[in-house]
C-alpha cells in the first residue's frame, strides 16, 4: 500500500484522486505512525510554511518514521513542502530543522524579484529541464511544463542528487532525486495529464519493489 502522509497540512485529497486516476487505488491516507511504518512507499505532500511542517511531524510522532522508512530503502514521494522537509534546514520565516535526510537547506527568491517584474510566490506552469532522468519520470519529454506555486526553494550541496531544474528568473532546483527518494517542487497531482504520468510511474516503482 501506498501511504499518503496527512500531517495536517496540504491537499491530500487531490493527491489521493490523482493517483486513483493514475489507476492505483491501493492507497491510503493516514497520520498514524503505524501504518506509516507498513506501507510499501510514502507520499508527503504539502503547502504552507516549513516550521509548521516539521512541528506538526514531530508532534505526530512521524518525523522519526519517516527518517527510518527512507533509510530503509521505501520509495518516497515529496511534493512541494514535502521535498523541502527533507532538508537540513529553512531560512523560512528564520532558521528551522528539517528532517536532514538531505544536505542543504531551503531559500527564498532573491528580495529584488519584485523589481524586476516576477512575482513572488512563483505561481502557475513552467517547464523542468532534465539534469538526470529519475524512473518516476520516464515517458516525460524534456522541457514538459508542470504546476508550480511557492516562494521558497532547496539548495541542496551535493548536485548529483538534482533530476531537474526550472528557470524562473533564474535557475533552481525543481526536483531530487536519490536512490528511493523522489521529490519534487511542482505538482504532480494539479499538472494534468503528465501529472498523472508522475504518479503512475511512481506506484508502479512502488509495485516493483525496485528501492
Amino acid at each position: 500500500m501506498i501511504v499518503i502522509v496527512d500531517y495536517g497540512m496540504g491537499n491530500l485529497r487531490s493527491v489521493e484522486k490523482g493517483f486513483e486516476r493514475a489507476g492505483h487505488t491501493d492507497v491510503k491516507v493516514t497520520s498514524d505512525p503505524e501504518e506509516v511504518r507498513r506501507a510499501s512507499g510514502l507520499v508527503v505532500p504539502g503547502v504552507g510554511a516549513f516550521r509548521d511542517c516539521k512541528l506538526n511531524l514531530d508532534r505526530l510522532d512521524l518525523s522519526g518514521v519517516i527518517r527510518e522508512s527512507v533509510r530503509a530503502g521505501k520509495p518516497y514521494l515529496g511534493i512541494c513542502l514535502g521535498l523541502q522537509i527533507l532538508l537540513e534546514s529553512s531560512e523560512e520565516f528564520g532558521a528551522s530543522d528539517g528532517l536532514g535526510l538531505i544536505d542543504g537547506r531551503v531559500v527564498g527568491f532573491p528580495a529584488d524579484f519584485p523589481l524586476k517584474g516576477l512575482k513572488v510566490p512563483h505561481m502557475g506552469w513552467n517547464a523542468v529541464r532534465y539534469r538526470r532522468q529519475p524512473p518516476i519520470m520516464a515517458g516525460i519529454p524534456e522541457g514538459s511544463n508542470f504546476y508550480f506555486v511557492h516562494s521558497f526553494f532547496v539548495a541542496p550541496k551535493d548536485a548529483g542528487v538534482i533530476a531537474t531544474e526550472t528557470d524562473y528568473g533564474m535557475n533552481f532546483t525543481s526536483m531530487i532525486w536519490k536512490e528511493n527518494v523522489f521529490a519534487t517542487q511542482f505538482h504532480p497531482e494539479k499538472s494534468q495529464t503528465l501529472g498523472l504520468k508522475i504518479l503512475e510511474n511512481y506506484g508502479n516503482f512502488v509495485k516493483k519493489g525496485r528501492a
